[in-house]
């Protein structure tokens, strides 16, 4: 019983170790500037943000000024998002 268990342990081990991880999170702030493409997202700290082409956005939202609130994944070093939200920049 304990050879099995060992066993299975370190087949788990083996598999968790060459598995790809994949990191999730949540931004929020202020839309910067969005490439020509509209593939690309960038808010006013920095953060750049992928749009895969499974997640469908409204080109007209995407606004300078616009608040941005997304959830991402990290693939291959970038923020792929997942889920977004726009609300339109306010107007002064």
């Amino acid at each position: 019983m304990k050879k099995i268990l060992t066993v299975t342990v370190v087949a788990a081990l083996a598999v968790l170790s060459v598995a790809p991880f994949t990191w999730a999170g949540d931004v929020q702030g202020k839309l910067k500037s969005v490439d020509a493409t509209g593939r690309v997202l960038m808010l006013d700290d920095g953060t750049r943000l992928m749009v895969p082409p499974t997640v469908q956005i409204e080109r007209k939202a995407l606004q300078p000024g616009a608040q941005v609130k997304a959830s991402y994944e990290e693939r291959g070093g970038e923020k792929v998002i997942t889920a977004i939200e726009i609300a339109p920049a306010q107007e002064k």
